[in-house]
């Protein structure tokens, strides 16, 4: 049998070298990454954002939306989903739900089902692959999934009337969370789990304002995630009394409009890499009004 004689040219050589490069200087970049600074802002009428950036238990980049609920312009939305369907919810970016509903402001939701990432190629959902809320969701009047597991749920009415576990008025807009994180400024007793990227809903004492917390994670150098406990810690720090856990991990993301669409405001670590954001469920946006 004749034996195929494997020619390694010039070209191969170059090429192999310069994917040698790029992860060395990928590696370099994913482990000494530049932090952002700490800043504090009105991004809209009624909205204020914060970064809050700390070195210790471990280095964290936090980032917290303020919204007042009473301000002019103010108007939130949970995805909408389709009754009918088994699985109601198309998956989509964070991102792509602020896109889609023209929306200022948005984070992702809570969790669902089904759902896998063991490689960068074998996950699921995709974009537009369907899938399930974990808990009680309803987006504008319409009712799309049940709660069957008591899990903690934000009812937001149509006059911006907000409160967990128990709807204000008739339900308009809810959205559930795996656990309450607050309750009365104080972490609820037993919050356990170890560093990750968390995604979070609060309020204050008064339920006038409406707080939105993202923490990345899983970045060494950059930001290495936090602990349950210091999640509702860091939540009572910048205002909440109430507070519910959502779906965290690849799938935190906190986005913002900007001029030519989406703008993601963290760092989020879908499949690994830094930046890439996870399609998902379900999401809470905001329709907010520019500074005057």
């Amino acid at each position: 049998m004749n034996k195929v004689k494997r020619v390694f040219t010039p070209c191969c050589a170059i090429f192999a070298l310069g994917f040698v490069i790029l992860a060395i200087i990928g590696g370099m970049w994913y482990v000494r990454r530049v932090r952002p600074q700490p800043t504090q802002k009105m991004l809209y009428q009624g909205v204020e954002y914060i970064r809050d950036i700390r070195s210790s238990p471990r280095r964290m980049v936090i980032h917290v939306i303020k919204i007042d609920l009473r301000a002019e312009g103010i108007r939130l939305l949970v995805t909408p989903g389709n009754p009918e369907e088994e699985l109601p919810l198309k998956a989509r970016t964070t991102s792509q739900f602020l896109n889609n509903f023209d929306l200022q402001i948005a984070i992702n939701g809570d969790g669902f089902e089904p759902w896998h990432s063991r490689t960068f190629l074998d996950y699921y959902p995709h974009v537009g692959d369907r899938v399930a809320p974990i808990g009680f969701a309803a987006s504008e009047e319409i009712t799309y999934s049940q709660d069957t597991d008591k899990e903690p749920t934000l009812y937001l009415a149509i006059n911006n009337g907000a409160r967990f576990n128990a709807p204000t008025s008739k339900i308009y807009n809810a959205i559930s969370g795996n656990l309450m994180l607050l309750n009365k400024g104080e972490p609820i007793a037993g919050l356990e789990g170890s560093p990750e990227p968390r995604t979070a809903v609060a309020l204050d004492r008064a339920n006038r304002y409406l707080i939105f917390v993202v923490v990345d994670g899983r970045q060494p150098g950059y930001s290495e995630g936090a602990t349950l406990l210091e999640l509702a810690e860091i939540i009572a720090y910048h205002g909440g009394w109430t507070a519910m856990n959502l779906d965290g991990g690849g799938s935190s993301t906190m986005v913002v409009e900007g001029a030519l669409g989406a703008d993601v405001l963290n760092s989020p670590i879908n499949n690994r890499i830094p930046g890439r954001e996870r399609p998902v469920g379900n999401h809470l946006g905001v329709y907010a009004r520019l500074l005057k």
